[in-house]
């Protein structure tokens, strides 16, 4: 193919019918092509060597344009191209917000033997964002039940319940509350908090992106969200380790956290939050 990309939202969807337009230095049109369902665009029309403008458009999304050089092959391989979001998005009305374990996922990465990851998710988990007229006032709460660890492997589950690690009979339940909210972007924040985990609070940011509002099948409206954040072991006071060989440990210090999350308009938690 003569020209490739794929075009994705941030978050790592297909835009779906996106167009990219190719245009010489003169500004003269020489390319058209649209992408399909997946977001990919494929077209076999060969370029002349030299550099040209690319602009990818669709609907709702604000444009993204690129320089892209051709050489002898008469190929332009484009890659990943990244749409935002028109002017952003709405952001939800303010009020209580209770977090849809059905449809959310709270999951953390480690690295394995230095070459790896190994995946993990928390099953059983609840929480609330109360949205404020000013957004940066919101805030969000969430409770973990340490024991619902899954990584897919038993005996690997049980070891991180233990004392070595998440200890859950001693510390059953983690805990995040936000105590502020810092812009990042037209649809991005940084929420500050507090993390209270294997007995030991610390303050942790989440990278949040917000990726919309709208009604759902049961007569509902929901938001979605997704966060990200970086946690050191050491930094609430889970050392072991195993070196498996030479500057090699088998489980790696740092932890990614991955949040995605939905929440539905109102106030239904449970008693305990």
């Amino acid at each position: 193919m003569a020209l490739h990309a794929q075009v994705r939202t941030r978050d790592g969807w297909a835009v779906q019918h996106a167009v990219v337009t190719v245009t010489d230095m003169t500004g003269t049109q020489v390319l058209r092509a649209d992408a399909g369902p997946d977001g990919v665009v494929s077209s076999a029309t060969p370029l002349a060597p030299g550099p040209y403008t690319v602009v990818v458009t669709a609907v709702g999304y604000a444009p993204a344009a690129r320089t892209a050089l051709v050489g002898a092959g008469g190929r332009a391989e484009l890659g990943a191209v990244v749409l935002a979001r028109a002017g952003g998005v709405e952001l939800p009305p303010p009020g209580a917000w209770t977090l849809d374990p059905a449809h959310s996922s709270v999951g953390a990465v480690a690295q394995h033997l230095g070459i790896s990851s190994v995946h993990g998710r928390f099953t059983e988990f609840a929480g609330r964002i109360g949205i404020a007229p000013d957004i940066v006032s919101s805030r969000v709460e969430a409770v973990i039940a340490a024991a619902s660890i899954d990584t897919g492997n038993a005996l690997r589950d049980k070891h991180l319940k233990s004392p070595d690690f998440l200890d859950a009979e001693a510390y059953p339940e983690i805990v995040y509350r936000s105590h502020g909210l810092t812009p990042a972007g037209p649809d991005r924040w940084t929420v500050h908090g507090t993390l209270s985990l294997h007995g030991i609070s610390r303050d942790v940011d989440l990278d949040l992106s917000y990726l919309g509002t709208g009604p759902d099948p049961w007569g509902g409206t929901r938001a979605a969200f997704r966060a990200t954040a970086e946690l050191r072991r050491d930094d609430f006071a889970m050392h072991y380790n195993q070196v498996v060989q030479a500057g090699i440990s088998a489980i790696g210090t740092t932890l990614r956290v991955e949040l995605d999350v939905q929440a539905v308009q109102g106030d239904g938690l449970p008693a305990a939050l």
